[in-house]
């Protein structure tokens, strides 16, 4: 029998190993146009001449409702899990993902005032010191060691931070500019509040839990443009109400899809290592079309606190491929 099959054996690996590679191809190409796609929400932002909780709540309730539906077909098609068990989840989980969700949602509003009083550029870079807050907080709340190597990190990507706070540059950030660095920085820190919570939420597809904390996110926006917006002054023009579409539907609700479609064929060192394509699509976009400066010291700011990110989330072995 051993004799019998050897043909048809390197047929069927080799059917095997295309396939997989195929699916790798997608994968990567997949989640990249992601990264992309979550990079431009800073350009989009800058065109929408509405406050910051109204685009929260817009974002958060397209993104839910295109969730849904994705996670219904997904359903139809016999990809989702069978069952009636689709929906079934434990209080304990349902609370936590409410209550994640509602960081979520005023994650969203520092990140966007941020957008409104800095350039995108910083913004973004220091909603990217999300890992380093995790690092520094890791022993406390997961009891994790602070490792040599997350420590280095964590340091190089604070100096990353003095650098494009312009500390370097004979002063500091002004007025304008310091506020946007402080709403990036809390926008990070209620970021890592949320990536906290989803580390003890367990047993809940991807799809559902972000599909709750996306609607938990726009629900509580609700009292809150009612209580800090006089809605009587809100103009929704075609070109604002344009752009809240493409953030809701396109940013949040295909993005969210496309990134936990992605997931299957690549290795979390892929994905970690792509995930920075993010912040650099917005460093390109913000010196491109929106014509905003980034000094050489931000520059190398950039580099500092990507670069520390990147190796702080990799764990590379001796003659592993990333």
């Amino acid at each position: 029998m051993k004799n019998g099959f050897p043909a048809s054996s390197c047929r069927s690996s080799g059917k095997i190993s295309a396939g997989r590679k195929k699916l790798q191809t997608q994968s990567l190409i997949l989640f990249i146009s992601t990264m992309a796609i979550f990079g431009t929400i800073g350009v989009f932002r800058r065109s929408i001449p509405l406050p910051s909780s109204v685009l929260a709540f817009v974002r958060g309730l397209l993104g839910s409702l295109v969730l849904l539906i994705f996670v219904l077909i997904r359903k139809r098609i016999g990809k989702g899990n069978a069952g009636n068990a689709d929906f079934q989840i434990s209080r304990s989980n349902f609370i936590k993902l409410i209550v994640s969700g509602i960081v979520m949602g005023f994650n969203w509003i520092l990140l966007f005032e941020a957008y409104s009083y800095t350039t995108v550029a910083i913004a973004t870079l220091c909603y990217y010191m999300e890992p380093t807050i995790l690092i520094l907080v890791s022993p406390v709340i997961f009891q994790e060691k602070l490792t040599p190597k997350k420590l280095l990190c964590a340091t190089v990507a604070i100096l990353g931070m003095v650098f494009v706070s312009g500390a370097f540059e004979g002063g500091s950030a002004a007025g304008s500019d310091l506020k946007g660095i402080l709403l990036g920085l809390g926008a990070a820190a209620l970021y890592a509040t949320v990536v906290i919570i989803n580390n003890t939420i367990t047993g809940v597809d991807a799809y559902r839990k972000t599909m709750i904390q996306l609607a938990s996110a726009a629900a509580i926006m609700i009292p809150y443009i009612l209580l800090t917006e006089d809605l009587s002054q809100l103009v929704f023009s075609r070109a604002a109400v344009l752009m809240l579409l493409l953030v809701g539907i396109v940013h949040t609700g295909m993005a969210y899809a496309m990134y936990f479609g992605s997931m299957e064929g690549l290795k979390v060192q892929t994905i970690a290592l792509f995930s920075y394509i993010d912040p650099i699509v917005a460093l390109i976009l913000s010196a491109w079309i929106l014509k905003e400066p980034l000094s050489i010291y931000g520059i190398a700011g950039a580099v500092l606190i990507i670069g520390a990110a990147v190796f702080s989330e990799l764990d590379w072995k001796p003659g592993q491929n990333p």
